[in-house]
């Protein structure tokens, strides 16, 4: 029953990831760097203290007994995920948002999965385990799955295409490529972290914490994310003179477009914090948690956006693939969960 709670909980953490980026949509007379440094406040350096705060007990305490290496190791950890975020949305500038999604969704869950047991030499033990074989079932499926996704995403991009034209197109594989080989590689260092911050979660398991105790690896995790961020976004609001977007006038759009920002922020890191609860309860194939969080992460977009119409002029074929990859996805999930119970 625990593995199926934290299944459940990652289910929850997946869907807000999945619609995190819908306010976006709606925000009007922001660049992309006024917009995305205002959420990104929220999601990774106000959220992550106020909520560690909140549920972390003694937690000043905590940080003080908290081994130093293990905090620097998921704040370094972190600050490579930021920069990973960073190539991905430069990547979806190129190549378009299905292909960056498929391919570094796909590297992030392969790499940020079998990491942890790898660097710690455990690969082999865990995977000869009972219940592995539905484990490396459900990761192939997994990758098969997004891989199906990023098809099935091209197909509607050229579909769209056909109807409204290629003006302005800056489609390029040989920019977009390396960005998103960078961005998967990268992305995947932030299960790292949560790994490698565990010992941090442990003294704040023992204060009390109980299954909140990844919340104050996020001070840490979500910290490094925030500056790399930070950085490239006064980079280009000094480049292209745009602090003044943040007070342009006292209009209601405006008060608007800070709460659609911190609607975004909410919503993505409400996902780590249902990624946290889920983590916890993952018993023996805990590592797995990085998987599948990436793979209902890409499922539910995928819903999200049929939910959202954005697949309404797609031809026949397209939405064919489209739903052969939700199947995938799901078989995915459903094996994931099988190995872990069996493993319990």
């Amino acid at each position: 029953m625990s593995v199926v709670g934290g299944i459940a909980f990652h289910a929850v953490g997946a869907a807000f990831a999945a619609l995190c980026y819908t306010p976006q949509k709606k925000v009007v007379n922001w660049s992309w760097q006024t917009y995305w440094l205002a959420q990104a406040f929220i999601c990774w350096f106000l959220l992550p203290i106020l909520v560690a705060w909140i549920t972390i007990p003694e937690l000043l305490q905590v940080l003080q007994e908290a081994p130093k290496d293990a905090m620097w190791k998921a704040f370094a950890l972190g600050l490579a995920y930021g920069i990973g975020g960073t190539a991905f949305g430069l990547a979806i500038k190129y190549i378009g948002f299905s292909l960056t999604y498929a391919i570094s969704i796909g590297l992030s869950c392969v790499i940020g999965t079998l990491l942890p047991p790898l660097v710690k030499g455990e690969l082999g033990e865990v995977l000869s385990q009972s219940g592995s074989q539905w484990i490396i079932m459900g990761m192939l499926s997994g990758i098969l799955g997004i891989a199906f996704c990023g098809v099935a995403g091209r197909f509607k991009e050229i579909d769209l295409s056909r109807i409204n034209g290629n003006k302005g197109t800056t489609f390029s594989v040989a920019k977009g490529l390396p960005l998103c080989i960078l961005a998967g590689v990268l992305s995947a260092l932030y299960g790292f972290a949560i790994d490698q911050g565990e010992p941090i979660a442990d003294i704040a398991f023992e204060h009390g914490a109980g299954t909140f105790q990844t919340n104050v690896v996020y001070i840490f995790s979500n910290t490094g994310a925030f500056i790399t961020t930070a950085v490239y976004c006064i980079f280009l609001h000094n480049k292209n003179k745009t602090w003044r977007e943040y007070r342009l006038s006292k209009s209601p759009q405006l008060n608007l477009n800070y709460i659609l920002a911190a609607i975004t922020g909410f919503l993505w890191y409400s996902q780590f914090f249902f990624y946290g609860l889920g983590h916890v309860r993952m018993g023996q194939y805990k590592f797995t948690s990085w998987a599948i969080h990436m793979i209902m992460l890409v499922l539910f977009s995928m819903v999200a956006g049929l939910a959202l119409k954005e697949w309404t002029h797609a031809r026949k074929k397209t939405i064919f693939v489209l739903a052969l990859a939700i199947l995938v996805l799901l078989f995915a999930v459903f094996s994931l969960t099988v190995g872990n119970s069996n493993a319990t």
